[in-house]
């Protein structure tokens, strides 16, 4: 096992490394705005262009840039400064954090309880009419856009412009703090955040247990089970249940790590401080250190996550090690 796991961190090193160098390549190879000439303001002169870029670096070579760029990361885990203000990247970054991660980890739970909820309904309770209704829900919910839905939700439930205001509406969240820290101000304007964000997961997971719980009912055990004499609500939970599940520890994983990254839609929507917002507005503004900031911690995220999954299947079952 711990080799196993010794293998995986190493190929962590080589994936996070990668994923840098392809990010650095793409934006020198295809910029789309100089940012020295972003910085000089709106009437630049070639001088002050120049120094611009003598001082950001620019004018070296693209591997010489990179080089700089990660030792200083490796050695000084040093993120660089962002081209626009000259504030400190790694600061920024752990700035957003906690809002990133209040909002990914209040979206999970909320469609955790209710696509499984959903799931588990749907499939005891086949071909009824609340398996029909939650499941044509459930396919509006994967087919509606993220920003949609959060503009629609402002528009009926926000108390600054809603027909019916019941939850605080867009910039609400406040400046600083996380869900931890600062729960009283997060969790009242956080809650549309999370529903919105959680909609079109649930509905996947609602639809993905309902297939494997089908399926699982089916099996030779379970019915062995049931001529035991054990109640029906025993058997689907603790047999039914407890098989079909497993395969949500593998998408939870991915979605949670694709998630602290594509949450963008939603921060942008209910105006939210967290590091989709940053990416966003540092890709808008060619801020090469700030978008390879937010991209190696969301490529880190991502690939610890899907490294927690493996070793918890490696738990599960031995042959994973192999």
């Amino acid at each position: 096992m711990v080799r196993y796991i010794i293998r995986r961190l190493l190929w962590v090193i080589v994936l996070l490394f990668l994923v840098s160098l392809i990010t650095f390549v793409i934006f020198y190879t295809f910029p789309t705005a100089d940012p020295a000439l972003l910085r000089a303001g709106r009437m630049p002169n070639p001088e002050l262009v120049k120094q611009i870029r003598h001082n950001l670096g620019l004018d070296q070579p693209w591997y010489e840039q990179y080089y700089h760029y990660m030792k200083q990361l490796v050695l000084h885990a040093d993120f660089g400064y962002s081209y626009q203000n000259n504030i400190s990247v790694g600061h920024q970054i752990f700035d957003r954090l906690p809002a990133t991660i209040s909002l990914t980890l209040g979206a999970a739970v909320v469609w955790l309880l209710s696509g499984v909820a959903v799931g588990i309904v749907s499939a005891i309770r086949r071909r009824s009419l609340v398996d029909r209704v939650s499941m044509g829900t459930a396919l509006v919910a994967i087919s509606a856009p993220v920003y949609w839905l959060g503009l629609v939700s402002l528009y009926l439930f926000s108390k600054d412009l809603g027909k019916f205001p019941l939850f605080e509406g867009q910039g609400a969240y406040p400046q600083h703090g996380g869900l931890f820290s600062n729960p009283g101000e997060v969790i009242p304007a956080m809650i549309m955040p999370w529903f919105v964000l959680a909609a079109s997961f649930a509905a996947v997971y609602a639809r993905f247990l309902r297939g494997n719980l089908l399926e699982v009912m089916s099996e030779d055990y379970i019915r062995t089970a049931r001529s035991k004499g054990l109640k029906e609500r025993k058997v689907v939970f603790k047999h039914g249940v407890r098989s079909a599940i497993t395969p949500i520890v593998t998408i939870l994983g991915l979605d949670l790590g694709i998630l602290l990254t594509q949450a963008i839609l939603t921060e942008t929507v209910f105006n939210i401080p967290g590091i989709g917002r940053l990416a966003f507005d540092a890709i808008q503004k060619t801020d090469l250190p700030t978008v390879q900031g937010t991209v190696l911690i969301g490529a880190f995220a991502i690939i610890m996550l899907n490294l927690v999954v493996d070793v918890l299947y490696a738990f599960l079952d031995p042959r994973v090690r192999f």
